[in-house]
């Protein structure tokens, strides 16, 4: 009997983490969508919080993001009211990016939303499983 197509294919490692890679994002970024937001500005809106007030060109930097991206993503948080820009008290060169009140209020939404979101991509698993296929991947990516 020979195999079906692309079989070899479907058992690489790597096409399956892509796989699972995909949805997961597709499920975070429908989980996101409906709070209104895209995966960037939610990333964007962690490391400012995390991090600010923060250098835009050093936000970039550190979520990996083109500064013209940043610069994008950020137009749009801050006309929507989640970030501002204000010169950088140690170079009023640049401009520090910090969190508003209500981006606060946004991230903790978008953060139960991402969390439900990854809660369902890793429900065919047992707590336990869980923990180990976290471990694993942590390993594989070498992020641990």
């Amino acid at each position: 009997m020979a195999e079906a197509p692309l079989s070899a294919i479907h058992r690489l490692p790597s096409w399956i983490l892509g796989r699972a890679a995909a949805r997961g994002r597709a499920l975070v970024a429908q989980a996101l969508a409906a709070e209104g937001m895209r995966m960037w500005h939610h990333v964007v809106l962690v490391a400012v919080r995390d991090l600010g007030p923060i250098a835009q060109a050093d936000l970039g930097r550190s979520v990996g993001l083109d500064p013209k991206d940043v610069v994008g993503v950020l137009n749009d948080l801050q006309s929507a009211g989640h970030v501002v820009r204000e010169p950088d008290p140690k170079d009023r060169r640049k401009n520090a990016v910090s969190l508003t009140e209500e981006g606060a209020r946004l991230l903790k939404r978008c953060e139960k939303a991402a969390c439900e979101a990854n809660d369902a991509l890793l429900a065919p698993l047992t707590a336990a499983e869980r923990r180990q296929f976290m471990d694993l991947l942590g390993r594989i990516s070498g992020t641990e």
